[in-house]
């Protein structure tokens, strides 16, 4: 009962305030071009303010970890390249292979992910190093798949790389993680006028952008594409975290590590994927199930996963 409640703790909170922001929407007290700006907010602002706090107040090279972010960049690596390869052979619909693909690897890693493992440990901990070691990996191999699988097109699409490489080296999270780092490294001191304010804005962070991912839920587009939206939430909530999280018990990460590996691997698909599919010439329809689909069952798989691993002393 203890460990229940514990990752019922961690998750539930979680979950309600995405539901809150559902409520909101509902209730028209927020409406899409207000979700929209929110979730720029949250991107370019609150997240990169919070993970250099984190990061800043900290001793990072004490905290850095090279086998953790390799093993996080390679076992993404590999989910990639084995879902395309199988989707690529067994999945009659061609026109649909890239969404499938992305919607099965990509998560929601800034997002659900800081907010999970702040709940629990009171900080962002080992989320940082997960995303270096992934977020890249994934804009990138969401270009190659999305351009390769095109509808009507056939090869990769060179200027959508270029502006991905691009993206990937302005992105404001990346920047908040790296600034951080240098902040850590060279020990530099803010006055506490500068620290209060970065803490009073990197706490907005959490609660402002679960209440915007739930804001932005479209349930009208859940399911329209039954068993490859079933498929990719098997393979994102459950076969993914099933298979490498016991290899990465094996190679000894554990409790901040192996929670930030298991959002890594069992957390929603990300809204953006959604976004991408749509502006690279893709239908959208079965991202967007898929991204419902993943958002509504993962607060039951990822509350398991929790117990699982808290009964076996993994947390």
């Amino acid at each position: 009962m203890e460990n229940l409640i514990f990752s019922l703790n961690a998750t539930i909170p979680v979950f309600l305030l995405m539901v809150l922001g559902y409520i909101l929407k509902i209730c028209k007290l927020v409406d899409a071009p207000f979700v929209k700006t929110l979730n720029s907010f949250n991107f370019k602002i609150t997240l990169p303010v919070l993970l250099f706090r984190d990061i800043a107040t900290s001793d990072f090279s004490a905290v850095w970890d090279t086998r953790y972010v390799l093993f996080c960049f390679l076992v993404t690596l590999f989910c990639i390249v084995i879902i395309w390869t199988g989707s690529a052979l067994f999945y009659k619909n061609k026109a649909c292979i890239g969404e499938f693909v992305q919607a099965s690897y990509r998560s929601s890693a800034a997002v659900l992910g800081i907010a999970f493992i702040e709940n629990i440990y009171g900080n962002s901990g080992m989320a940082p190093l997960m995303i270096i070691g992934t977020v890249p990996l994934y804009n990138i191999a969401a270009v190659l798949v999305l351009s390769f699988t095109k509808p009507g097109q056939a090869g990769l699409n060179k200027s959508t790389l270029l502006s991905s490489l691009k993206d990937i080296a302005t992105n404001p999270i990346i920047l908040g993680i790296l600034l951080g780092m240098l902040v850590s490294v060279s020990g530099i001191e803010f006055p506490f006028i500068v620290t209060k304010t970065i803490g009073s804005v990197s706490s907005l962070a959490t609660p402002l952008a679960l209440i915007g991912l739930g804001a932005g839920f479209e349930g009208r587009k859940a399911l329209k594409q039954l068993k490859p939206t079933v498929v990719c939430t098997v393979l994102k909530l459950v076969v993914q975290p099933l298979i490498f999280l016991p290899l990465a018990v094996y190679l000894g990460f554990t409790g901040e590590k192996l929670v930030a590996i298991l959002i890594m691997l069992g957390a929603p698909t990300t809204v953006s994927c959604y976004i991408m599919a749509k502006n690279m010439g893709h239908e959208g329809t079965l991202t967007s199930s898929v991204v419902v689909a993943t958002t509504f069952f993962s607060s039951v798989s990822i509350t398991v996963w929790l117990f699982v691993m808290k009964s076996l002393g993994w947390v």
